[in-house]
């Protein structure tokens, strides 16, 4: 079974794809892109986790299915984001700010399930070599995800 800190570590990476889903940010403080770093879209994500996750042709319909996850995760996330732009946030009241924050949590949660259910079918499907390489790249993802939020 995956562990959760490996898919908490995806989705925390996923939080960050694409530059419209960067306006999400904790109540009180405004979201920015650090100087130097450059979002990455979720297509470039797909395509690196296929390669680090070593997909086989025959794991490619289930790959699939985490493809799509991570494409409707971050959809989401971009109507989260763009919701919270349209609003005036100069005049939000400390409340707004607490239901607008809830939104990004509720679709942080909402995609922690569509992407673990997608993935756990297709990691369970793994022979155990393959899935070693896969709690490697989620270990990674997670240790890189940690150091970027002690920033």
């Amino acid at each position: 079974m995956l562990k959760p800190i490996a898919i908490a570590a995806l989705i925390v990476t996923l939080g960050s794809v694409t530059a419209s889903a960067q306006t999400a940010a904790a109540p009180g403080q405004t979201a920015a892109v650090p100087a130097g770093t450059k979002a990455e879209t979720v297509e470039q994500r797909i395509t690196s986790l296929h390669a680090a996750l070593k997909i086989t042709p025959d794991e490619e319909t289930k790959w699939n299915g985490v493809a799509q996850a991570m494409r409707e995760n971050a959809a989401a996330w971009q109507k989260v984001a763009a919701e919270r732009a349209a609003q005036n946030q100069p005049g939000m009241t400390a409340v707004d700010d607490l239901k607008s924050y809830t939104k990004f949590a509720q679709a942080h949660v909402d995609g922690l399930k569509n992407l673990t259910t997608a993935f756990a079918t297709l990691y369970d499907s793994m022979p155990d070599a393959q899935k070693k390489v896969a709690d490697q790249v989620f270990q990674s993802s997670g240790r890189k995800g940690a150091a970027a939020q002690k920033q």
